[in-house]
């Protein structure tokens, strides 16, 4: 992986189209040093690597081991490539975690994709100069032509976010006007009072790009000391944001904005499901008679009538995005729950409710009205774009749900988001709504950073951008300076130049980070699933086929773990696969194993180290169709 090769290329015996490459020549080794867990072979080592697209192990000769015992977490470099039937070898150049240290398989897993924890020397000797508290009398004067610093520390302002959260980005606000509008306040934090441009901090930040989240622990973009401290928008604390005011009509027009510096009071730390209970009309904590949290009772009471308000405003907003046919997709998320010794004890599904919804649809209305008039100004600037789904992929899909009996009229090529919203609308309900969304989502392309605004397909939006998190985001931070820069009026065009180089290198650079985070956190999800359904062999759940290829199927719990059912588990027959259909069909049996079923299995084993969870049909409640009748058959078994 990462190796800079030389190629030949010929084209392809069965496509005049297709080229093929064959590697002549390794020019450059992409990947010089490697994570891994140590064994012991004798008086060797030997390093199985924590990358599961390393298949074989690197040796380490005697006298290269270092102080590395069996089950360490270690980082080995590669002294020599592995060439024919000769494999890698390598030298152990630091113990990252001992063997049974808490956390110590995280610990290598975020090595092992390139992240570090600790921050350098010269970033946290920036930190510790930074103020741990912000006395906003005492702040000193904008001297740049930056418009004052306007004091809404007298406003009922407010976050909602998960119990567990610590850096808070976003706080809002919301009242209702005279004229029956709303005016909705969105107050993010001012990270780049604080992370001044090219400091080592912001270097660092860059190079970071996002910060990661993995069960029981946080990869920041920036130090502890302002992700969670002087940035974070604590409750009963002054802070510096950034805000935007709008003004939101009864059908969900932003008639007027207003972007300007400021200072907030967080009269209150709410928590999501706290407001979702009240929300949805269920008791809530306050009301329980067994630890009733006072410090959350007064304020959520309180804040009532704020949060019916901005209920109503979120429900218009939602009808709004709705009809213009934006694309939903409610995706299941695992929720992991780990013990004091860092162990997976419960995993179960994390639910989007009123509250969660609610402050995505504050979020993505602000973030919409900051792109689209950074957009007409001209300035460089950080957009999210989503590009359209490409044709083919889009075909195949199409063909996917026909084959289900939903039957799309529209060109491939030029589908609209509305179409595909019209689609899942009809879904809603019915067996199938979960597997097609998923088949959608796989036929969509990924979102990304760009300096040139070509909308958000999945949103139905000319105009996006992320703005709403500066303290896990860098595309955010960089989008704050060039908000606060345009405020103070003209802009130079040496200065324009500049920003178009900076521009241009952050979003390159934070959607590589961005999808390095989704991979790290993909594969630490999936090591703690694999160590929870260790305790889960034997047991009997059902489960819905959540993929199926010509060598078997993957299956999903409830909980969102997922496991593999070999062709060879599925029953005395052969099973032929129709990628088409999604489907997997017994010759003989006539038996189906299609996308979207429902299947009772059983845990059949479980390998934590390769990640790897197997699954079979339960038999006590899945009677297998017998072929024994059928001469064919009769031979074949």
């Amino acid at each position: 992986d990462r190796d800079f090769v030389r190629v030949s290329l010929h084209r392809d015996r069965r496509s005049a189209d297709q080229w093929e490459g064959y590697v002549e020549e390794v020019i450059r080794r992409g990947v010089t040093e490697v994570v891994g867990t140590f064994q012991r072979m004798g008086r060797m080592g030997l390093i199985i690597p924590e990358d599961r697209r390393m298949r074989e192990g690197i040796l380490v000769p005697r006298g290269a081991c270092g102080k590395a015992k069996k089950g360490d977490k270690v980082l080995v470099f590669i002294t020599k490539y592995p060439e024919k039937e000769d494999p890698a070898e390598g030298k152990v150049i630091e113990i990252i975690s001992r063997a049974e240290e808490i956390g110590g398989d995280i610990k290598a897993i975020v090595r092992a994709f390139g992240l570090f924890q600790r921050f350098p020397e010269k970033v946290m000797s920036e930190t510790r100069m930074l103020p741990d508290s912000v006395e906003y009398e005492h702040l000193p004067p904008e001297t740049d032509g930056s418009p004052p610093r306007r004091d809404l520390r007298g406003q009922r302002i407010f976050t909602i976010d998960g119990a567990d959260a610590k850096d808070f980005d976003d706080a809002v606000s919301v009242r209702k006007l005279k004229n029956g509008n709303y005016l909705l306040g969105v107050h993010i934090a001012d990270v780049s009072h604080y992370v001044r441009e090219d400091s080592f901090l912001d270097k660092e930040a860059l190079h970071r790009g996002t910060s990661v989240y993995l069960p029981g622990v946080v990869v920041p973009m920036l130090p502890e000391a302002l992700s969670n401290g002087i940035c974070s928008l604590r409750e009963k604390t002054d802070r510096l944001t950034l805000s935007v005011d709008m003004e939101v009509t009864k059908e969900g027009d932003v008639v007027a904005h207003e972007i300007y510096p400021s200072v907030i009071h967080s009269v209150a730390r709410l928590v999501y499901d706290d407001v979702s209970d009240l929300l949805e009309g269920k008791k809530t904590d306050e009301n329980r008679a067994e630890n009733p949290p006072a410090d959350r009772s007064g304020p959520l009471s309180l804040l009532k009538e704020d949060l019916f308000c901005m209920e109503a405003l979120a429900d218009i907003l939602m009808r709004r995005r709705d009809l213009r046919g934006s694309i939903d997709f409610d995706l299941d998320e695992a929720s992991i729950r780990l013990d004091d010794f860092g162990m997976a004890v419960e995993i179960t599904r994390q639910d989007r409710r009123a509250a969660n919804r609610m402050i995505e649809e504050f979020m993505l209305l602000a973030n919409e009205t900051v792109a689209e008039r950074f957009c007409f100004s001209g300035l460089p600037f950080v957009y999210r774009v989503h590009p359209r789904p490409e044709p083919e992929k889009m075909a195949e899909f199409q063909a996917f749900a026909g084959e289900l009996g939903w039957k799309m009229a529209c060109d491939p090529g030029g589908v609209r988001p509305r179409e595909l919203n019209r689609l899942l609308h009809a879904l809603e309900g019915e067996p199938e709504e979960g597997i097609v969304s998923s088949v959608l989502l796989r036929a969509m392309q990924k979102a990304v950073y760009a300096t040139e605004c070509a909308g958000h397909f999945g949103l139905a939006l000319k105009y996006y951008c992320h703005f709403t998190s500066p303290i896990r985001r860098y595309p955010d931070l960089i989008i704050h300076r060039i908000m606060k820069e345009s405020l103070r009026g003209g802009m130079p065009s040496r200065r324009r130049k500049q920003l178009v180089e900076k521009t241009s290198s952050a979003a390159r650079r934070s959607s590589e980070t961005e999808q390095n985070a989704v991979e790290l956190e993909r594969e630490a999800e999936k090591m703690k699933k694999a160590e929870w359904m260790e305790g889960q062999t034997g047991r009997s759940f059902e489960a819905v086929i959540s993929g199926v290829a010509s060598f078997g199927l993957f299956a999903t719990l409830e909980n969102t773990v997922e496991g593999f059912l070999p062709i060879g588990s599925l029953g005395d027959d052969y099973f032929s696969f129709e990628p088409g259909r999604y489907r997997l069909i017994g010759e003989h049996t006539d038996q189906k194993f299609t996308l979207g079923d429902r299947i009772p299995i059983l845990v059949d084993s479980v390998d934590r180290e390769s990640r790897e969870i197997r699954f079979r049909l339960d038999p006590g409640r899945w009677p297998q169709k017998t072929v024994i009748d059928d001469p064919v058959a009769r031979n074949w078994v």
